[in-house]
């Protein structure tokens, strides 16, 4: 078994579609618009097969991450300690927020953990 997707509700599809794009090297489909519900989506696939779904409703509204219950993150893993101090440092540059890191932590992980353009949190690990 394997993860197919993960899905988000996002504020503006397109800022966020660029973010993961320029720092992930997503791939995107095309958009997906249905009128009748009022919804729109892309697909962002990464280089493992793994995809992230980006979607917009009206009337829902982004609460904040430290009210809510669920997932609390998505990590990524970059695959050296090197690409992730050099990702952060170009997400910190480029005036992302950044939470931790780089660092190892408690249970071994060698991580950081950033804010994408809404505030969700993206751990860059190994």
């Amino acid at each position: 078994m394997k993860i197919e997707h993960v899905a988000i509700w996002v504020n503006d599809l397109e800022i966020m579609r660029e973010f993961y794009q320029t720092y992930f090297n997503c791939k995107s489909n095309n958009k997906y618009h249905n009128a009748e519900k009022k919804f729109e989506s892309y697909f962002l696939s990464f280089d493992s097969g793994t995809r992230l779904e980006i979607m917009r409703k009206f009337g829902i509204d982004k609460k904040k991450q430290e009210d809510m219950i669920g997932w609390t993150h998505i990590a990524i893993s970059l695959g050296s300690r090197e690409s992730v101090n050099d990702l952060t440092a170009r997400l910190k540059n480029d005036g992302y927020r950044l939470i931790s890191g780089p660092r190892v932590t408690g249970d071994g992980y060698y991580e950081s953990v950033i804010e994408d353009p809404e505030g969700n949190h993206v751990e860059l690990t190994v």
